[in-house]
């Protein structure tokens, strides 16, 4: 066999048009699967033996090449040939080239629709599990921050506009229960890929005796796939794993729209550190927060692979389509842009520094208090409505005044309820707001403290 003859070339009797072997090419960029094609193949291999299909020294010579080749990769020293088209013809190429005939025996009992359909799934396993990891250091982070800042007061906003008033450990944990959900989805899409395809062949499994819980349980798969068309041809975990992606950045890039928005002039409620943030070429008192504007940025291009990997599937016929040789680059990029992703956050994120008084002074404005005042009403007995209008009304002279409502005298006050006494001065007060918002869920600061403790003991290993 020459150096770069196509194991499928028997049938054909011209070469392959040039154009055509660059065009249907995927080895550029799926030799990035080279581990775990090897690591397939080392499991069939093993399987191939144990089933008494090839010997066990043919197996022995299988594996030991195979081992080589890993070596030769891994080392620089293997040489990738486009002629070869894809990760698994250039390895099955050179595994001949190692040890002869025998090598040729590999390929006994699969197809290359089995094997790249196992070879992504190990992939996206793995990424995932990493993700994982990067994702609970992250929330761990963000525990930390939230616990600093639990008695912190800012404003918490609708519509952007003033709407009550939080602590800053609050707001945290809102991003913390984002991520929370995001690792949950991304632990169930680990259930859906943990299948393997191996033995379903091309299409309709094979005529050999294969033992593919054997291989199954080598792999670390939960379990050999149950339908071998279906095997082959759907890549809905890819298309999962791609929703997920998009649904992480997009908690992402709001979380960074909010640093963008707090640290400018304006909010000025949060500095972030000189290595996070670069200079104007033209403004030299410029400080930009360019990592989370990257982020923001780079979601766009995670929802286009979305969108890519689902119009991938959506006119196949069963079985597999050579349009599937599309869906690896756009879940390359989706993984290693979602990887790089939390790398930042889980720098930027511990070094992120609030400016209490400027948080408490904005806080203030706004009579974020207001909804404080009407529940003061209702708990004297008047129906939530009339306490709504009643509100409302003393928000407008407070503006007519130019005051905040805790600046009011009481005498101002009673002109729209003789109900109200002294003691509400103190649900007027920020503290006393925040503080009376004391159950689960709220943003008191001992409930901030609370979620924290929930949130570490979900963090702590098992």
């Amino acid at each position: 066999m020459s150096q770069d003859h196509k194991p499928w070339g028997g049938r054909f009797t011209e070469a392959t048009d040039a154009f055509v072997e660059t065009f249907t090419a995927s080895v550029g960029f799926d030799r990035r699967l080279y581990h775990y094609d090897i690591r397939g193949s080392i499991a069939h291999a093993n399987m191939l033996g144990a089933a008494g299909i090839i010997s066990v020294q043919e197996r022995d010579r299988i594996v030991a090449g195979l081992r080589e080749i890993h070596k030769e990769i891994e080392e620089g020293r293997f040489e990738w040939r486009i002629a070869l088209e894809d990760v698994h013809m250039n390895i099955e190429s050179r595994l001949v080239e190692l040890i002869g005939d025998t090598g040729k025996k590999l390929h006994t009992g699969r197809s290359r629709n089995d094997q790249v359909a196992t070879d992504i799934r190990l992939y996206v396993r793995e990424e995932v599990d990493a993700l994982l990891a990067s994702s609970r250091t992250l929330m761990s982070a963000l525990l930390d921050q939230a616990e600093r800042y639990a008695d912190t007061i800012m404003p918490g906003f609708t519509h952007l506009q003033t709407a009550q008033p939080i602590t800053f450990g609050h707001h945290l944990m809102a991003w913390f229960e984002m991520l929370r959900r995001d690792t949950e989805r991304l632990e169930d899409c680990r259930r859906r890929i943990n299948v393997l395809p191996l033995g379903a062949a091309a299409l309709a499994g094979t005529t050999f005796p294969i033992d593919r819980e054997l291989v199954a349980d080598e792999l670390g798969f939960s379990r050999p796939s149950d339908n071998s068309l279906d095997s082959v041809s759907d890549r809905d975990f890819v298309i999962e794993f791609c929703a997920v992606a998009s649904i992480m950045m997009m908690h992402f890039s709001r979380w960074s729209e909010e640093l963008v928005l707090w640290m400018s002039e304006p909010f000025s409620f949060v500095d972030l550190p000189d290595r996070f943030c670069t200079g104007s070429s033209i403004m030299p008192q410029k400080k930009n927060p360019d990592v989370p504007e990257l982020i923001r940025g780079k979601t766009g291009r995670v929802f286009g692979h979305l969108m890519s990997t689902l119009t991938l599937m959506k006119g196949q016929p069963l079985a597999y389509n050579k349009d599937n040789q599309e869906d690896k680059e756009p879940l390359f990029d989706a993984v290693d842009t979602l990887n790089d992703v939390l790398t930042a956050l889980i720098g930027l994120v511990p070094a992120i520094e609030a400016k209490p008084e400027r948080m408490r002074q904005a806080a203030g404005g706004g009579f974020a208090t207001a909804t404080d005042l009407a529940d003061y009403l209702v708990r004297t007995g008047v129906p939530f409505r009339d306490a709504h209008d009643i509100v409302g009304r003393t928000v407008s002279y407070a503006l007519q005044q130019q005051k905040t409502l805790d600046a009011l005298s009481l005498t101002e006050l009673r002109q729209f309820h003789q109900g109200i006494g002294e003691d509400v001065f103190d649900v007027l007060s920020l503290e006393g707001s925040v503080a009376a918002r004391a159950h689960v869920g709220g943003t008191a600061p001992a409930q901030v403290r609370a979620a924290v403790a929930r949130g570490r003991t979900l963090l702590a290993p098992d």
